[in-house]
């Protein structure tokens, strides 16, 4: 594997893009996914569900929160139809720990839509499944790689850090649209899966082992802090009414929240972000101005 990865960094740019040079390149790869696979429930058994809900977990979040998470969400909703006929106080209350709920939501609505308009079936096609909520191309493409074997052409972070890492070395602000044509070019179509699996393992490795190279990237973004955002309260509020399991008077949570102890924060700040909830149908009102997550 260290040959061959040697080998392809001393060729010039214009060399390794040719069809030696691509060859090494995959070499390096498939060598080192050899030795050091990720055993993960989702790849082990890579049945359409399972990787439905770990791409969607995994969506902003890392593997290693993923994981025991994955485990229980399992436990609790074993296919798309037990998913679909959930109550949603009960999908967000076995989220908690994932953080962005939404994502929750996507994936409980998701699954009805499964089970109204394809019979159960989680569609093969990204064009389909970019259809379900909260499922952007990128994410669409994958799950038609994982759960199907279908060589779909697409790009994350840690595939991402890989092509920049071998082609861009000396470049900065790389567009996306400079990788996919060598991801293309490099992408095994027989088995879209496996490789895919591969680049991301070794991209987990470059960000452990040297700078990450996606700060090379045009589209990085540093994530804005937690403590204190918008996203952390909405998460606190979520948790308290998944907790809780009933209507609850809305000023009473409003003051809870405001003297949570990991924060004090001002009561219209709790209101507004209170109010997108309920825009977004996470969160209900009822006639008497209690809160709640519908059931």
């Amino acid at each position: 594997m260290i040959v061959a990865r040697d080998s392809f960094l001393a060729l010039s740019a214009d060399e390794k893009r040719s069809e030696h040079g691509l060859r090494l390149f995959v070499q390096t790869i498939k060598e080192y996914y050899a030795r050091h696979r990720r055993p993960f429930i989702w790849r082990e058994q890579p049945t359409p569900y399972h990787v439905f809900v770990s791409e969607v977990m995994l969506q902003q979040t890392q593997t290693y929160r993923v994981e025991p998470k994955f485990k229980e969400f399992m436990r609790a909703f074993q296919s798309f139809e037990v998913l679909a006929a959930a109550p949603l106080v009960r999908v967000l209350a076995a989220w908690q720990g994932l953080g962005y709920n939404r994502r929750g939501k996507f994936l409980k609505e998701s699954a009805e839509r499964i089970m109204a308009e394809y019979g159960g079936v989680l569609p093969d096609n990204p064009v389909d499944l970019v259809q379900l909520p909260g499922i952007g191309p990128a994410t669409a493409s994958s799950i038609a790689a994982f759960a199907y074997n279908k060589p779909t052409v697409f790009i994350e972070t840690n595939i991402r850090s890989v092509y920049l890492h071998f082609f861009f070395q000396d470049k900065r602000d790389v567009h996306d649209k400079e990788l996919l044509p060598l991801i293309a070019q490099t992408l095994d179509r027989e088995h879209a899966r496996e490789w895919y699996y591969a680049l991301m393992d070794y991209g987990v490795m470059l960000k452990q082992q040297i700078s990450n190279p996606s700060r090379q990237s045009k589209h990085h973004v540093t994530q804005s802090r937690f403590e204190g955002s918008d996203r952390q309260i909405r998460g606190i509020i979520i948790k308290l009414l998944t907790t809780t399991h009933l209507h609850v008077d809305e000023q009473l949570l409003i003051d809870e929240v405001c003297f949570h102890p990991t924060l004090h924060t001002p009561p219209a700040r709790v209101q507004r972000i209170l109010e997108g909830l309920v825009d977004e149908g996470m969160v209900m009102r009822d006639e008497r101005s209690r809160v709640f997550i519908p059931g």
